[in-house]
């Protein structure tokens, strides 16, 4: 069975959708969650699970470079298969990214490569996504590469926007989605089902 690390940095509502869907399927082993900080949500959704949690705390790392050489070294160690950001906001070098080619996939509250980027995340995705008028949002997982939510899209799910949608409206509907397909990808690729052969992407049996 594969192993994964999930990446969170906030209530871990993503990272919730993985562990419902997986104690009713078994499709993976999540071996870790990765905080970006103490005292997130997620931590308390993983110790009710019986994760191991890795946490970035300032005061044990020199910097963000040290602690993702340490996370590599225990992936490495212990055979964990693929990494999931489910909410991660801290920067990941290249070179951790090239260490897990094609092994990280992530979730991103717009149909990239609409509103995604350096600063697009959270409400900030919603609220550009209403002031520029689309009919259509959703949500996208894909696959990490150095360029910012710009890697291979593995799945995309629509949600239409509403005349009178707030952004906080918008994200909870966007939020349903996530919660679909987040888990959903995460089977597929334990599974063998998604191919990918440079910026095409092929689900099967999805």
């Amino acid at each position: 069975m594969k192993k994964i690390a999930v990446f969170a940095s906030g209530g871990g509502t993503d990272f919730q959708s993985i562990i419902d869907a997986n104690a009713k399927e078994k499709f993976c082993e999540i071996k870790y969650l990765v905080a970006s900080k103490a005292g997130i949500g997620s931590i308390e959704r993983a110790k009710k699970a019986g994760i191991e949690v890795l946490v970035y705390d300032k005061s044990v790392y020199a910097n963000i470079t040290e602690f993702y050489q340490e996370i590599t070294r225990l992936f490495n160690e212990n055979g964990v298969d693929y990494l999931v950001l489910a909410g991660w906001l801290l920067i990941i070098p290249q070179s951790f990214i090239q260490n897990f080619e094609d092994r990280i996939i992530n979730i991103h509250p717009a149909l990239l490569p609409a509103f995604g980027g350096k600063g697009y995340y959270g409400l900030k995705v919603h609220r550009a996504a209403l002031e520029y008028g689309v009919k259509l949002s959703g949500a996208t997982v894909h696959f990490v590469e150095a360029d910012v939510d710009g890697g291979a899209i593995i799945m995309q799910r629509a949600v239409e926007v509403k005349s009178d949608d707030t952004p906080e409206a918008l994200q909870e509907r966007v939020l349903e989605v996530e919660h679909q397909i987040l888990p959903l990808c995460v089977k597929l690729l334990c599974e063998g089902k998604v191919i990918k052969s440079g910026r095409q992407v092929r689900v099967l049996n999805a």
